[in-house]
């Protein structure tokens, strides 16, 4: 059962966004002072055309009309050339505003404690991760510097309305009633619609996920119907939230239409009941309607992206939640407290004592198991599947909490520890690996960015990897990950493997983390794995019997419990549930 990660509420994302200003400063002013002076020099057009108007009307010399319309023409060349240097500037602060929220995003993603993303499912963070990225990126890189441009344009327009006559801003003055009305009605219900809308993505991405992963599972259960059924129900309901917010937009877009048209109307039967009467000139009406007209482009820019901004906002809304789901650290079990932990501690000793885990309220699959496995020892888990064993094991690793009981590391609660510092003590591998794009080298010392390539080359000899490291095109320089050049799955696993061994933990937990690779292939890599951590501790999820046989002790697990514990020849010889496993192996 999944559990979405939280969204940030309204303020976050404003306190957040007024700090991301703020770190830009200078890149801001420019932008803005840039687009001012584009928006001043679009506004000598008009009047100058006002200008020559009233002047045509009392009768002039063709030298004036003359040097009227050169300065229109400069004017409009003089923006355009404004126009551009603005944009300019507006790009490289969107594009910098931008990385800077990527890398924060990753940062905050990689900070999750892995109990959290398991419970979020790969649905959530994957449209967070790609969908609402996406959606943010083009709000940072165009919504925002375009609503800017509009705001600054609209202020100048109604300044330049001013200056040519008072009265004439009032024609204008018809629409700000029919956009507030509208614009309000619409804000209130979009923010909401948009969440809705993401969050019914991320249930579709989360159910075709998991039926693509499980498909094998799926046909052999006869699931078929019941994934269909799931898929078509997201469905429904991201086309209801869809449905919904184009509702929004079907309402508030005509009704902002209609906005656009009503001032320069009424500027012109206005204006010119105003001139009959002697209020103002002929130039002034002639003026103010240009200005009207001006008018429309800013407005209609700003109100067509202020949708955008809500897009935006709700996707900044989901990418700040993850940091709250980080802030709150590694969510513990039903029922676990989450203790403090202070010190530092001195040996590797790991104890899990009487300790039970529930997924689900009522419904423990781990029931009061002790395990102390003594420091530098190798100690295989084994049993049936389902019983128990990678729970265990992430419970040992620091990734879930227990609900009763508690897993300590020198009596230190293992899940109190910061992340950070758990994973000096304790690590994790499993089968899953990840190659990521970047040199061989790089893929290793990402652990410990400062090691240096002798540390490298000693950590993939440690399990037997440097001889088909040195064989790749460029050697350790050679690029991997997709685009780059192919691993095999044995030869990522190895990748992985060294990383390990160059962070240097107290404490490994292998859950099965061979049982991919050939036999013969990982029986080799076991050995020499096991000669590199030579007194440091290894909690072996075995998934083949031969990793309990070179193990100092075996432990086996069956419906959650521990039923044996002792070395290989100790539990063969009691003929008990190991030794069956073993003859049924073996034999």
């Amino acid at each position: 059962m999944t559990t979405a990660l939280p969204v940030a509420d309204a303020g976050q994302v404003r306190r957040y966004a007024r700090a991301l200003v703020r770190r830009h400063p200078r890149a801001l002013a420019v932008a803005l002072g840039l687009h001012a002076l584009a928006a001043a020099a679009g506004l000598v057009a008009p009047r100058l055309l006002g200008d020559l108007v009233e002047s045509i009307s009392r009768g002039t010399s063709t030298v004036t009309v003359d040097r009227i319309a050169l300065a229109i023409g400069g004017f409009v060349v003089a923006q355009s050339v404004l126009v551009r240097f603005a944009h300019l500037a507006s790009a490289r602060l969107g594009e910098g505003v931008l990385a800077e929220l990527r890398e924060e995003f990753v940062d905050r993603l990689l900070a999750l404690p892995l109990s959290t993303v398991e419970r979020a499912g790969t649905g959530d963070l994957l449209t967070r991760a790609s969908r609402d990225v996406s959606a943010l990126s083009k709000t940072v890189r165009f919504a925002v510097p375009e609503t800017l441009i509009a705001v600054v344009t609209v202020v100048f327009v109604v300044v330049a309305l001013l200056l040519t006559g008072p009265l004439l801003v009032l024609p204008s003055l018809l629409a700000v009633p029919i956009l507030w009305v509208g614009t309000r009605w619409y804000l209130r219900r979009a923010p909401d619609g948009y969440l809705r809308e993401n969050a019914a993505y991320s249930d579709i991405t989360d159910g075709i996920s998991e039926t693509v992963e499980g498909a094998r599972t799926t046909e052999a259960l006869r699931q078929q119907a019941r994934r269909q059924a799931r898929t078509a129900a997201d469905i429904r309901r991201s086309y209801a939230a869809e449905r919904y917010t184009l509702g929004l937009r079907t309402v508030f877009f005509p009704v902002a239409e209609l906005g656009y048209v009503v001032p320069v109307v009424a500027t012109l039967v206005v204006g010119g009941w105003f001139y009959l009467k002697g209020w103002v000139s002929l130039g002034q009406v002639t003026a103010a309607t240009l200005y009207a007209q001006q008018l429309v482009d800013p407005v209609d820019r700003l109100l067509s992206w202020l949708d955008e901004l809500q897009v935006g906002g709700a996707s900044m809304a989901r990418l700040l939640g993850v940091a709250a789901a980080d802030d709150a650290g590694p969510t513990p079990a039903v029922g676990s407290p989450r203790p403090s932990a202070g010190g530092d501690p001195a040996a590797p000793r790991l104890a899990a004592r009487d300790v039970r885990y529930a997924y689900r309220e009522g419904r423990d699959v781990l029931h009061g198991v002790t395990l102390v496995p003594e420091p530098g020892e190798k100690l295989a888990m084994v049993g049936p599947s389902g019983a128990g064993k990678s729970t265990l094991g992430r419970l040992l690793a620091g990734v879930h909490a227990p609900r009763a009981g508690s897993v300590t590391v020198d009596g230190r609660p293992l899940e109190g520890l910061p992340l950070a510092e758990l994973r000096t003590h304790v690590a994790l591998v499993t089968q899953e690996h990840h190659v990521f794009i970047g040199t061989l080298a790089d893929n290793v010392a990402m652990v410990r960015p400062d090691a240096d390539p002798a540390r490298v080359r000693s950590a993939l000899a440690a399990v037997d990897a440097l001889d088909w490291a040195d064989a790749l095109p460029q050697g350790l320089g050679t690029m991997v990950g997709a685009g780059g050049h192919a691993l095999s799955p044995a030869q990522a696993q190895q990748l992985a493997l060294a990383r390990l061994v160059l962070a240097d933990p107290h404490t490994l937990v292998l859950d099965e983390a061979t049982s991919l690779i050939d036999p013969r292939a990982a029986r080799h890599l076991e050995r020499s794995l096991a000669a590199v951590l030579a007194g440091r501790t290894v909690i072996a999820i075995a998934h083949r019997l031969f990793s309990a046989h070179d193990a100092d002790r075996v432990a086996v697990v069956e419906d959650g419990r521990i039923t044996e514990l002792g070395s290989h020849d100790e539990l063969v010889a009691a003929g008990g549930p190991y030794a069956a496993l073993w003859r049924s192996w073996h034999g």
